[in-house]
């Protein structure tokens, strides 16, 4: 079966969507079948990968809510091993309309769960806070990868988010991992990034990633025109940190070489 990944921080503007978005490209680009599934109001993860809203034929709220199987939500991207089920805004509303919902914490989960056997990577792109729809995709996720960007205040509301994966943990999720730590928006020029990555790497030790993704123009212009980095300029450095990000993260899942002594 496949492994849900979900793509978490309460923070906003910490490149959450784009590395939703672009480490599911880099694993479609090695021919690893996988989905993107948008949990967040603003449907960027969609519009990133070229949906149009007025041409979708349902949406994650469809899931969570209308009863209709995940498998009628899927929509095809250009790239050939790359699914997506969309959000819209109307996903806003979902976070009141599940409060009075039984198992409201684990829809997403249920909805998931017959898709699991068919991709090899799931990613779940999460909404800036740590609401129901955030708590669904960690209820549903078998790891978290956090996006943390190398500024000043980088480590603030990380212990929050930490907190809320180890209660997940205790009560509703008790397999769910921490995938990992990924290093955002670094500035090579700027002191402060590089104070930043000294001090994560030196807390959190081998929970970060090496891949670290630096601050691109071209990442910044990729969404406008509706196509992962990869797709859009695949030798610029944005480009680059995703796909080691993606080989990182395939690595993890290789297979461990057998330690038996061979008589």
């Amino acid at each position: 079966m496949g492994r849900i990944i979900c793509i978490s921080n309460q923070k906003g503007g910490v490149g959450k969507t784009t590395t939703a978005i672009n480490l599911a490209a880099s694993l479609a680009s090695a021919e690893r079948r996988t989905l993107l599934v948008d949990m967040d109001p603003q449907g960027n993860a969609g519009s990133g990968l070229g949906l149009k809203r007025d041409a979708l034929n349902g949406t994650v709220y469809d899931a969570l809510l209308g009863g209709r199987p995940a498998s009628e939500l899927i929509h095809p991207t250009e790239l050939r091993f790359l699914q997506v089920i969309p959000a819209t805004p109307d996903l806003t509303g979902a976070e009141v309309e599940l409060v009075n919902q039984e198992r409201r914490e684990f829809r997403l989960r249920e909805a998931l769960l017959p898709l699991k056997d068919k991709y090899d990577y799931i990613i779940i792109d999460c909404p800036p806070s740590l609401g129901l729809l955030t708590l669904n995709a960690l209820v549903s996720a078998d790891s978290v990868l956090i996006p943390l960007q190398c500024e000043y205040y980088a480590l603030e509301g990380l212990s929050q988010l930490t907190h809320t994966i180890d209660l997940v943990k205790q009560g509703l999720n008790p397999s769910l991992k921490m995938e990992g730590i990924l290093l955002t928006m670094f500035d090579a020029r700027a002191n402060i990034a590089h104070q930043v990555v000294d001090e994560v790497r030196g807390y959190f030790k081998d929970q970060v990633f090496q891949a670290v993704v630096p601050r691109n123009v071209r990442l910044s212009e990729c969404p406008s025109f509706g196509k992962p980095i990869i797709l859009y300029d695949i030798k610029s450095k944005g480009c680059e940190s995703y796909l080691a990000l993606g080989r990182e993260l395939m690595r993890r899942d290789s297979p461990k070489p057998s330690k038996r002594r061979v008589a």
